[in-house]
């Protein structure tokens, strides 16, 4: 197994594919990767050799923020707005949409599931 960026990326899978397991590389960054190092993008991860790997692995070292400091990042920046008491900072703060979405309908991937809200029962008389 090839491991980049302290991620054990597959080896059955072609090289911009087996790429994007790595937070925050996806399908544009990877397929710049494999441009400037100059891999065949059909290669599979398996028929890589040794100085192939060094050549990614030195891409984005030098050139990417991924893994452990990009989600340190983030977590910091969220953290910041929460201190600050910004707008944002407080849609964070209490799990609903953060850039303008509606809430009325929808926003349960962000809300949760929903809870169903006991109503008052009617008294019948007789």
């Amino acid at each position: 197994m090839a491991r980049i960026s302290g991620v054990n990326i597959p080896t059955n899978k072609r090289v911009h594919i087996a790429l994007t397991y790595i937070y925050g590389i996806g399908m544009k960054v990877a397929n710049n990767i494999c441009e400037s190092a100059s891999i065949d993008i059909s290669k599979r991860v398996s028929e890589l050799n040794d100085e192939e790997l060094n050549k990614i692995r030195d891409l984005i070292d030098k050139n990417y923020s991924v893994e452990g400091d990009l989600r340190r990042k983030v977590s910091m920046d969220i953290k910041r707005l929460n201190d600050l008491g910004c707008y944002r900072g407080l849609r964070h703060r209490k799990k609903l949409p953060v850039r303008g979405q509606r809430t009325h309908t929808n926003a349960r991937t962000r809300k949760g599931k929903a809870v169903a809200i006991a109503g008052k029962k009617k008294v019948t008389k007789g």
